[in-house]
């Protein structure tokens, strides 16, 4: 691949073709990925509906991490292409570099401090033993070897700064189908392997992406890329750890608010039914397998909008906003269609409980009402990044996922049981949707004009 390749067609290619280009990788790959976080969990709703619920307990705590990864990445994502769009290379390869180096610093800290604490992050949320067991045997895995969760996330970010979403788009699959292969080995004891129940699944995960991100680590060092790395700058850079968290800092605390939703709803519905539990775990789960394509979406679409703004050309922005809100818009508008005519058959791939499927069919067709707004706010979050605009898409986050959402859920509960809960999510939704789109017009119709001026 030249190494001008990239920037170049940032710059002059039609819009369409090249959001299709830069985001079919992305999507394919993060549907792969979705794709194996629902078979993962339907190995261990197989297993046992216990271990399905202990899963969802420790989910909370996986987006923690997940959070971390994406907001850095988010943040090299921006930073990265808006430097190489101003033309300047070294500003990009020193964004690469610092990037790197807080991957090392993450993986040290959480397997510390994490794998000493699972067994008490558990017990904050339920007091059955048999869940705190699996919950903590699970997430202390996942903390230890939480390394392979970073260095993937942030590593194929460095690739996406600079307009390469292939390489990323292989390392996603390649991290997914080795999991989802190794998953029945150590879950259920096949062939050579012992019987590990959920802590088979947490091994799974860990080698599988510490495969994934050995590969993007070669991609990084060997592959013709426009970024070239330098020891010497293999040292933190207030400056640029700056410009990565003013944009990535906002990310990290919206994924961060995921995973205290998620912890929140746990404990909400916990009350009613441990089954309401793994119904969460389910729903979240077959959620990002809608979701997810828009996310592989915004990784093309980020760098060009991000591009074609440093390089002050508003008409190419205006038109990769455009397409970008249709596509994005059209991908969970099926996402909706699917949850409201075969919410009892995605529920009984997991497990065929007659509760959980009463519960969780219901919820399915509840929640998935605002589907189609969803699509446009991620792409409006996606947009904010892309010319440095991080706060908004947090503060909305914000208001959706706790001021909002949780509060009405427990409201709901409370007055009317749990099938009303479920009607916080299209509440909050809504809500949401309305405050992004005024505030993105505003700060689009300010910025747009600076760049036409």
């Amino acid at each position: 691949m030249n190494k001008v390749d990239n920037s170049q067609k940032l710059a002059n290619k039609p819009i369409f073709p090249l959001l299709v280009s830069l985001s079919i990788p992305g999507i394919i790959g993060m549907l792969v990925q979705a794709l194996y976080n629902v078979i993962d969990s339907i190995y261990i709703g197989q297993f046992s509906k216990d271990a399905l619920s202990a899963l969802s307990l420790a989910f909370p705590y996986q987006m923690i991490l997940i959070s971390i990864a994406v907001g850095t990445g988010v943040g090299t994502t921006s930073l990265i292409s808006r430097s190489l769009g101003e033309g300047n290379d070294v500003k990009a390869n020193k964004t690469a570099e610092n990037a790197l180096l807080l991957t090392l610093i993450y993986g040290a800290i959480v397997a510390i401090v994490g794998g000493s604490f699972s067994g008490n992050l558990i017990r904050i949320f339920v007091d059955n033993p048999n869940l705190i067991e699996m919950g903590s045997e699970y997430i202390r895995i996942i903390f230890i070897g939480s390394i392979s969760m970073f260095l993937p996330i942030i590593g194929n970010s460095i690739l996406r700064g600079e307009g390469n979403t292939f390489y990323p788009m292989l390392a996603l699959i390649l991290g997914a189908v080795i999991n989802i292969i190794l998953d029945p080995f150590l879950i259920y004891g096949l062939w050579i392997f012992p019987e590990m129940g959920i802590k088979g699944a947490a091994y799974a995960t860990v080698i599988a992406r510490l495969i994934s991100g050995s590969f993007v680590l070669f991609m990084l060092f060997n592959a013709d890329n426009k970024i070239e790395f330098n020891l010497k700058y293999f040292k933190p850079d207030v400056k640029i750890l700056k410009g990565i968290y003013i944009v990535g800092l906002p990310a990290m605390f919206m994924q961060m608010l995921a995973s205290v939703m998620i912890a929140g709803a746990n404990k909400i519905v916990g009350q009613f039914s441990p089954n309401a539990i793994a119904v969460v775990g389910i729903f979240f789960r077959l959620q990002a397998f809608i979701f997810m394509p828009v996310f592989g979406l915004n990784q093309g679409y980020v760098p060009i909008v991000g591009y074609n703004y440093g390089h002050k050309n508003p008409e190419r922005v205006k038109k990769a906003i455009k397409i970008g809100l249709i596509t994005g818009f059209s991908i969970t508008t099926m996402g909706f269609l699917l949850f409201q005519f075969l919410p009892v058959q995605l529920i009984t791939m997991f497990n065929d409980n007659e509760e959980l499927i009463e519960i969780g069919s219901r919820a399915l067709k509840i929640i998935s009402i605002t589907f189609p707004l969803v699509g446009l706010q991620i792409v409006g979050v996606g947009t904010f990044q892309a010319i440095g605009r991080g706060l908004p898409s947090l503060i909305v986050s914000f208001l959706r996922q706790i001021i909002i959402l949780l509060p009405t859920m427990y409201l709901l509960g409370e007055i009317f049981g749990l099938e009303a809960v479920w009607f916080a999510f299209p509440i909050s939704e809504t809500i949401s949707f309305l405050l992004l789109g005024f505030w993105l017009y505003k700060v689009l119709k300010k910025e747009l004009y600076k760049l036409s001026s």
